[in-house]
């Protein structure tokens, strides 16, 4: 009888810690590949939750657009599907995406930030889907793209998994990139800008003061500045339990972005890997929101205490990991995330 009393508060006490991981059946990840249109969907249950795309005037691979399991869109739309009350600001902040802003001092982050290619911009060219694995639970998509300087030479091959999964109303993607130096050594010294990043929709920025100029119902920008927070509701909240934009700068292991999307509560988090260079990681999360982990910027976020000048030997590589989770009809808890951030952090 005490065994099975035993057993009975063990599960439960698993339910409680990995929401929507029991009593909930394998949903069905499956890929579109539309090659034409330069993308690959990825559906749950044969529903969009984001596409992998690779857009000529943004240079860099992203995922765009991203949605909750209930269907709700997490990401900003401008540039590229500009929505009424966005900010119109950063035009090179799209979706999902990895690079670095001073790869052998070309900038890999900033690239089209004028809205064309910049004079000094590196970019991160796809070249082609490697595999695709549609599965129960969980997806696989690989992909290999090459960092170029502007003249086109190749500096870094880049070789990425993306793992898609869905538990319930809870999804899931880890990105597992790996980047090779393919020529000479490949310095990537200190900024802050870089290098996991997200840009969020309004409604999961931080409520601010300032005047800002807002898209119109066109998706042109307004021609008057306005202080307005009408449906802006995120809150940051670092695994250190620092929060609001007092996170900038932090080393963390997670970060949780969460608010509201109508009447939606939405937890966006991203976790580190403890195999990551300078884990726990600094976090480039801001309000207007950007949402970035940036393990190399150590002389912007120590104001020049500490210096990391980060580089890959000539044919060595590195590779980073992240999981991103997003959560629909719910804030995810403290001991929610460590859970689900231990299950990434044994898994690679």
């Amino acid at each position: 009888m005490k065994k099975r009393i035993a057993f009975i508060l063990l599960l439960a006490f698993t339910c409680t810690l990995i929401p929507g991981q029991s009593n909930v059946r394998n949903q069905s990840v499956t890929f579109i590949k539309k090659e034409s249109e330069k993308r690959v969907e990825v559906l749950i249950d044969g529903k969009l939750f984001t596409s992998y795309c690779w857009p000529d005037n943004v240079y860099k691979p992203i995922l765009y657009p991203v949605f909750t399991a209930k269907g709700t869109e997490i990401t900003r739309g401008f540039p590229l599907k500009p929505r009424a009350g966005e900010r119109n600001d950063h035009i090179h902040q799209v979706g999902i995406w990895l690079n670095y802003g001073n790869v052998n001092g070309y900038d890999f982050w900033g690239n089209g930030s004028t809205g064309k290619k910049s004079e000094n911009g590196g970019e991160v060219k796809h070249l082609r889907i490697d595999e695709m694995k549609n599965g129960k639970g969980e997806g696989v998509l690989i992909a290999s793209s090459s960092w170029l300087d502007p003249a086109g030479k190749e500096l870094l091959a880049e070789k990425t998994e993306y793992h898609f999964m869905a538990k319930g109303s809870v999804y899931f993607v880890d990105r597992i990139t790996t980047l090779t130096a393919t020529g000479n050594i490949v310095s990537m010294k200190d900024t802050k800008e870089g290098m996991f990043g997200i840009r969020v929709a309004r409604q999961l920025e931080l409520p601010s003061k300032e005047a800002l100029i807002l898209l119109d119902t066109d998706g042109k920008p307004a021609k008057e500045k306005v202080v307005t927070n009408e449906g802006v509701t995120g809150n940051y909240r670092s695994s250190e339990g620092i929060t609001g934009e007092a996170v900038w700068s932090t080393r963390a292991k997670w970060m949780n972005l969460y608010g509201s999307i109508g009447d939606e509560k939405v937890s966006l988090v991203v976790c580190d890997h403890p195999k990551n260079q300078s884990y726990p990681t600094y976090w480039h999360a801001r309000g207007y929101g950007l949402f970035a982990a940036n393990p190399l910027g150590w002389s912007d976020f120590t104001k020049g205490k500490e210096v990391l000048d980060f580089s890959i030997p000539a044919g060595q590589s590195v590779t980073f990991r992240y999981r991103v989770i997003i959560s629909s009809g719910i804030h995810l808890t403290d001991n929610e995330i460590n859970a689900y951030a231990d299950d990434f952090n044994s898994k690679y």
